[in-house]
């Protein structure tokens, strides 16, 4: 029996279980992947979004500015890397400067602070490389750039610090009301009952809403792919760099990461597979040619890797959040795309008033609202290596060599609240993998390392979930039974 059962565990749902473990209420969440992070929330721009964009007026909008003035509180309590680089708004046409005018009128009317167009010398001292083309650029100095790995696993982790019961592999398949006005959840081979229930599904929001509602939604998602660069060019752009809104969204943008990297994309193509975030060869040569329109060409051959993300649209032009009229207590997060990662934040927040108001919730006195990342091995200092050497030896063996990531860096991934159990959630975790070799040389090392710490079986140890194991099948006769007990021995 719960007080609140969220559907999801991206982004959305993790802030909205950290805000609601503030209060005295029992909660779950549940998640139809393997981990934490494995949808919408894991693929996506990385970008802090300013608020410059969404139409006034709108939840996107409020939500938005609210998010973004959260997030310096909330990664510092928890520990998540983030930078406030800025963005530039790039203009390519002088006959094209009344749409940046309105861009900027529009941001102030949202209340973002500090917007200015700049030109001339200014524009090109900030940003060297921009494109021959760029004439003038809205500047927006409170977006940032943050690792959204880390931000929702951390939110998650603390949340279940303070309490709150995380279920995956737990896709729900029916929910029903009773006549006492519970919901009866229903998840794989369980049933989960609850007093109320917030929707944070992704793109399978509107599947879940239309098990409760009359008044049903669609949520089409919708394709982006990007390109990702060598630490090498890490450097060569300092802001994140969008072009001119169009109504697919923000355009190619170019940025760099917290960690270094540089990023391109996203496209945008509405699809009907919920699941596909296949690359295309299109698609990519898209990225890579409207990227030329705000920056001059990135050297090809410094991509390491591509990969595609879903948005969750719900065709309303803002977010679907709020209490649903023919479901009593059965709340929508639903349709969070762009500026979804940078509205969480305050959506969590909004989740945890409607707990506290319709639930008759309070706050709890032995809430923790602090949590500790794994050490980045990578990022310190020689001084800082020998004492973590010294204090855990584990610290001194390199895993990922292209990363600088140690096996105590692994273990510890493991073994924290929410531990990883998959090769990608130890390398969201550490970025084990996420290097120029792209998990070439330490995928077998991480696998022995799971193994090791939790005693599952090669054969069941996955790359993503699902049916992707990396060992096919055990040699010399050994079963899985033995191979189990080898584990936890």
């Amino acid at each position: 029996m719960y007080d609140v059962v969220i559907v999801g565990a991206g982004v959305t749902g993790a802030a909205a279980a950290r805000e609601l473990s503030r209060l005295d209420a029992k909660v779950c969440v549940l998640e139809r992947g393997e981990d934490v992070c494995v949808g919408t929330s894991k693929a996506n721009s990385a970008i802090i979004h300013a608020g410059y964009d969404p139409k006034p007026g709108t939840l996107m909008a409020k939500l938005n500015l609210e998010g973004n003035e959260m997030m310096d509180e909330l990664c510092k309590d928890l520990d998540i890397p983030f930078k406030r680089n800025g963005a530039l708004i790039v203009c390519t046409d002088e006959s094209k400067m009344g749409a940046l005018d309105d861009l900027l009128k529009r941001g102030e009317e949202n209340g973002v602070k500090g917007l200015k167009i700049v030109r001339g010398q200014e524009l090109r001292s900030m940003e060297p490389n921009l494109s021959d083309d760029v004439v003038a650029a809205l500047y927006a100095p409170t977006s940032g750039i943050i690792c959204p790995f880390e931000m929702t696993i951390a939110m998650a982790e603390n949340a279940a610090e303070n309490g709150v019961e995380f279920f995956f592999n737990s896709k729900v398949i029916d929910i029903t009301r009773d006549l006492e006005g519970l919901y009866h959840v229903k998840a794989g081979d369980k049933e989960y009952v609850t007093r109320a229930v917030m929707n944070a599904a992704g793109v399978y929001a509107d599947e879940v809403h239309n098990m409760v509602s009359a008044d049903k939604i669609e949520i089409r998602p919708r394709r982006g792919e990007y390109c990702l660069y060598d630490k090498e060019v890490g450097s060569y752009v300092s802001h994140t760099i969008f072009q001119l809104p169009t109504e697919k969204g923000k355009g190619v943008l170019v940025t760099p990461t917290v960690h270094g990297n540089m990023l391109a994309g996203p496209t945008s193509d509405f699809i009907t597979d919920k699941d596909d975030t296949s690359t295309t060869a299109d698609g990519l040569a898209e990225v890579l040619d409207k990227q030329c329109i705000s920056v001059k060409p990135l050297p090809g051959r410094k991509i390491i890797t591509s990969f595609s993300g879903l948005r969750a649209h719900g065709g309303t032009g803002d977010f679907i959040i709020g209490e649903v009229k023919d479901a009593p207590l059965f709340y929508d997060m639903a349709g969070i795309e762009s500026p979804g990662l940078s509205s969480s934040p305050a959506i969590g927040r909004m989740a945890a008033e409607w707990a506290k108001k319709t639930l008759g919730l309070s706050g709890k006195e032995t809430f923790k609202k602090t949590r500790k990342g794994i050490p980045h091995f990578a990022d310190m200092s020689f001084a800082e290596r020998s004492d973590l050497i010294k204090s855990n030896p584990l610290y001194g063996q390199i895993v990922c060599r292209c990363e600088t990531v140690t096996e105590g860096e692994i273990v510890d991934a493991i073994r924290r609240p929410l531990g990883a159990r998959s090769l990608d959630g130890v390398k969201r975790r550490t970025r084990a993998g996420m290097g120029r070799c792209q998990a070439g040389f330490c995928s077998p090392k991480v696998l022995e390392i799971i193994h090791r710490e939790t005693g599952l079986p090669y054969d069941r140890i996955t790359k993503c979930g699902g049916k992707s194991t990396i060992v096919l099948e055990h040699t010399k006769g050994q079963t899985t039974e033995e191979a189990e007990g080898e584990g936890k021995a």
